[in-house]
């Protein structure tokens, strides 16, 4: 009982708001148990905006409402709040249906809002005590200073040293312990040999015994990337085309001490496998945990009979949403050095007798192919091209293109400029929809307009997103609407599942999107449009990848 009159009217109807709004549609599905963890987490972010406003009220000495005044307006608030939650349950199943259907996922009957207001207090009640605490460390510390100094320098200090106490034991337990712990996980998965795949016995691959690179030392993606791909044998049986043996040369990150010497290792694998005699060399830049995305790679060396050379530098173990916490920089670094020590041999190499060279990168290796090179630096001797898929909302060049669009263009695909440096595509192939010609340069961005790691964005606190205004992707939920706060909350967790949904949707990008990616790219010779038909349906029979990051 006590408890109940010490909340703060004011917080608790805000909240209330906010518990509603969170409940409608974001960008990807979410269960019931997620659902709960949004919602507590919008209460309280309600119910602390609420308690902040209170204070702000008394602290500038503004006078009370009369007991009447606020008699009424409370539980005029309260029935209307009650109605909104109501109708809010009420919408949830139909909204998160609106999500559900057009990605093929099964309708749920029920929001289930017994399970969704229990979870969502349990959060709440968590967060209040800890907000609790942190208040009653504040008090106790302002309260003893106040014998010595003035009492709002004293309430100043109060919260200085309670600052510093709760950022002590986040840094100090939960980061320093959580992530050794995690650190530690990674890195015996990363080490992991897989029973399934032999060392090459071919010595042009990477691992093998001619190789300059230890199998051993390639970690667990990099063995996959080397011995999991596609064959000339099953290209040709494809194409009914003769084809050659696709090159691909995997640095691990326990293969050398340092970034500098890793890319100078790739590149002296490189010349030792003669992938500078292959038509095209694609530099790709990992995710997180060194994965490179098949869809992406399986797919190019069809279109191009294997003629591709193929080359990747792990600079990380942990996921790509760790690596962005922990180690900001690092995967730009690897990425600056692969390319500086490749562009470097490639360009002295005569203009009629070197291979077209591609950069590419999916999530955060879209991220660091872009920081790998100043576009300045190169433009006098240009590479081809790049195709970088899901590149994350903070993609330098991303965001620019993003920023300068042609008025009127939706941001979920924008055009930029005539289109004959930098394009935008998604589910659907819009990649020759009245460009202008292609320049000596192509970049494609192959984005979904579901995908929360390309559009999530912390102006959503207090802004509305361009690409929530205006015609929605056909991926969206027409039912999606901005909330301050909320949005960036539901954003946040769906940046958290957005490996989650079915291939094409959200994070996951499709091989057939790929393909139409890379023939505007690269151009392949001898594919009709049935043999790329062809193609996609020959792709999409594949099950969903694994290890995607």
């Amino acid at each position: 009982m006590r408890m109940g009159r010490s909340f703060c009217s004011v917080g608790v109807l805000i909240g209330t708001l906010l518990f509603a709004f969170s409940l409608t549609p974001s960008l990807l599905p979410r269960s019931y148990q997620l659902q709960g963890l949004l919602s507590g987490c919008s209460f309280a972010a309600g119910y602390g905006i609420g308690v902040f406003l209170r204070w702000l009220w008394v602290y500038m000495g503004l006078p009370p409402f009369s007991l009447l005044v606020e008699r009424l307006t409370k539980w005029s608030a309260a029935a209307i709040c009650g109605v909104v939650v109501a109708i809010f349950l009420w919408k949830a199943s139909e909204w998160q249906n609106s999500i559900r259907l057009p990605m093929g996922l099964e309708p749920v009957e029920t929001g289930r809002p017994l399970e969704v207001g229990g979870i969502a207090f349990a959060v709440f009640f968590v967060i209040l005590m800890v907000a609790r605490l942190f208040s009653l460390i504040r008090t106790v510390s302002s309260g003893r200073m106040k014998r010595h100094i003035p009492p709002r320098i004293a309430n100043v200090l109060g919260v200085a040293v309670a600052a510093i106490l709760f950022f002590s034991v986040v840094d100090g337990v939960v980061f320093r312990y959580g992530l050794r712990a995690a650190d530690t996980s990674f890195r015996q998965l990363d080490a992991l040999i897989q029973t399934d795949l032999a060392r090459p016995a071919d010595p042009l691959k990477t691992g093998s015994e001619a190789s300059l690179v230890n199998w051993n030392e390639l970690g667990r993606m990099g063995r996959r990337f080397v011995g999991e791909g596609p064959t000339g044998r099953d290209i040709s049986a494809f194409t009914g085309r003769q084809a050659e043996e696709p090159l691909r040369v995997y640095v691990g990150l326990n293969s050398a001490e340092t970034h500098a010497e890793r890319a100078r290792l790739a590149l002296a694998e490189m010349i030792r496998v003669g992938a500078f005699d292959r038509e095209i060399v694609v530099l790709v830049t990992p995710t997180g945990t060194g994965w490179i995305d098949p869809a992406a790679m399986d797919t190019l060396e069809y279109l191009h009979d294997g003629d591709i050379a193929s080359v990747a530098v792990q600079y990380s173990y942990l996921t790509s949403w760790l690596s962005l916490l922990i180690e900001p920089g690092y995967g730009a670094e690897t990425a600056r050095a692969i390319f500086a020590e490749v562009y470097r041999y490639w360009s002295s190499l005569p203009d009629n007798a070197r291979p077209r060279l591609y950069l590419h990168g999916l999530s955060l290796g879209a991220l660091n192919s872009d920081l790998s090179v100043d576009l300045f630096d190169i433009v006098g001797d240009p590479f081809q091209g790049a195709l970088w898929s899901g590149p994350p909302y903070s993609t330098p060049t991303w965001r620019r293109a993003m920023d300068d669009r042609q008025p009127g263009s939706p941001a979920w695909l924008p055009r930029f400029g005539d289109g004959s440096v930098i394009r935008f595509t998604n589910q659907h192939d819009r990649l020759d929809d009245g460009f202008a010609q292609w320049g000596p340069m192509r970049i494609v961005y192959l984005q979904y307009g579901s995908d929360p790691v390309t559009f999530f964005q912390p102006s959503s606190i207090y802004r509305e997103p361009d690409w929530m205004s205006g015609e929605r992707a056909p991926d969206v939920s027409p039912a999606l609407r901005w909330t301050p706060v909320v949005t960036l909350l539901q954003l946040g967790l769906d940046m958290a599942l957005a490996t989650t949904t079915p291939i094409g949707f959200g994070h996951v990008y499709a091989p057939e999107d790929y393909i139409d990616a890379w023939i505007s790219l690269t151009e392949p010779d001898g594919w009709q449009e049935n043999d790329v038909a062809r193609l996609k349906d020959h792709f999409a029979d594949r099950p969903r990848p694994e290890g995607a990051d």
